[in-house]
């Protein structure tokens, strides 16, 4: 008969064997997004894809790299299985690459719903203020959204577009029937787009309904500039328009049939007060959409969904981003449907429905007076 210490060494053992498993394959991980974040930003997946199986000095020809950085970054690529090598018994010179039919969807087809090469780039740009989050996790302090720079913004941006310009108007707006309506009549229907960032959502709303007006708002400058620079490219700015404006200017109130705001009640110091401004420029009669994170509806550990990737972002920007101004409701990514609901209550909305919309990520609420 075993005895019961020797029984819970050897489950302890098996425990820290466990353990240490997982902390190597997350090492795997961490090294496979670092190494996709350089074959994105570098044009060297896309070289692949247009040129074909191509020998190091051939591809770093084509991307203006340098060679012998190049010839690492393949093998590293190739040992992880994101690449393929023609014939790796011959000289590393005379190697030959090519990346799978299989995988240029995920990595370089930005109008594809499984478009995910931009989460490396968000992914990078989470931890780009590293220091300043060390230092945060002791002061109570935030970090300001755009200490994160370029990355997150762009990354976020890219990944967002494709739901943004395919599913916004086509999906999501049909599930509100009477806001679906408006959108097709005269007098035309003007939208506020809250938290606009690259204006993507403002952009594919106006692409589906050519009679709809949309102004987006966003306090950070440089997305002001790249919303612009997208909606110029879009051909859209008779009725697009973005701006670094107040949306709680009085002038504004009651003037729009939608207020939205996509991805980002959560990171707002004072979420409350936002809702109460998206319910003057609604008026009486407008309607209020939010897209926020599908989290689950109450804290668990197991069968928890995607709750392990919202926390991750929550609380290496999200939190660190919605603290920097005090006092902070301190929301954070994992904002469930009861905190939301507590919000849309206290703003003083009297209905609060979440919408049936299908999504991996995301949940759909909408709010009226």
């Amino acid at each position: 008969m075993n005895s019961p210490v020797g029984t819970r060494s050897q489950t302890q053992d098996e425990l820290s064997d466990a353990f240490l498993e997982r902390m190597l394959q997350s090492a795997g991980g961490f090294f496979d997004i670092l190494g996709m974040y350089f074959g994105v930003r570098l044009g060297l997946y896309r070289a692949l894809a247009d040129h074909g199986a191509q020998t190091t000095e051939e591809l770093a020809s084509q991307t203006k790299t340098h060679e012998r950085y190049l010839r690492e970054w393949v093998e590293q690529q190739a040992v992880t299985g994101v690449i393929e090598v023609e014939n790796e018994e011959v000289d590393p010179g005379s190697r030959r690459y090519h990346l799978p039919n299989a995988y240029q969807e995920v990595l370089l087809e930005e109008t594809s719903l499984n478009y995910l090469a931009p989460l490396t780039r968000l992914l990078a740009g989470t931890v780009r203020p590293l220091d300043s989050l060390l230092a945060a996790f002791r002061s109570g302090e935030g970090v300001p959204y755009g200490d994160y720079g370029e990355d997150l913004r762009e990354g976020q941006a890219a990944l967002n577009r494709p739901m943004f310009l395919q599913l916004l108007g086509q999906h999501w707006i049909p599930a509100m029937p009477d806001v679906h309506q408006r959108f097709q009549e005269d007098p035309p229907a003007r939208v506020a787009d809250i938290g606009c960032g690259a204006g993507w959502s403002s952009i594919g709303l106006a692409q589906v309904f050519p009679r709809v007006e949309v102004d987006g708002f966003d306090f950070d400058e440089p997305s002001i500039e790249l919303a612009n620079k997208n909606v110029k490219d879009s051909g859209l700015s008779d009725r697009v328009k973005m701006q670094t404006r107040d949306a709680g200017d009085p002038e504004l109130a009651g003037t729009y049939d939608l207020v939205m705001a996509f991805e980002c009640i959560h990171d707002l110091s004072d979420p409350v007060g936002v809702l109460r401004i998206m319910k003057r420029l609604a008026g009486e009669r407008g309607t209020v959409f939010i897209m926020d994170e599908k989290v689950s509806d109450r804290f668990r550990v197991k069968e928890s969904g995607m709750d392990w990737f919202f926390y991750g972002f929550s609380f290496l920007h999200c939190l660190p981003a919605g603290m920097t101004e005090k006092p902070s409701a301190e929301t954070g990514t994992v904002m469930r449907p009861d905190t939301l609901r507590r919000y849309a209550e206290e703003a003083g909305y009297s209905k609060f429905e979440i919408l049936p919309i299908e999504n991996f990520f995301f949940r759909f609420y909408r709010l009226n007076p």
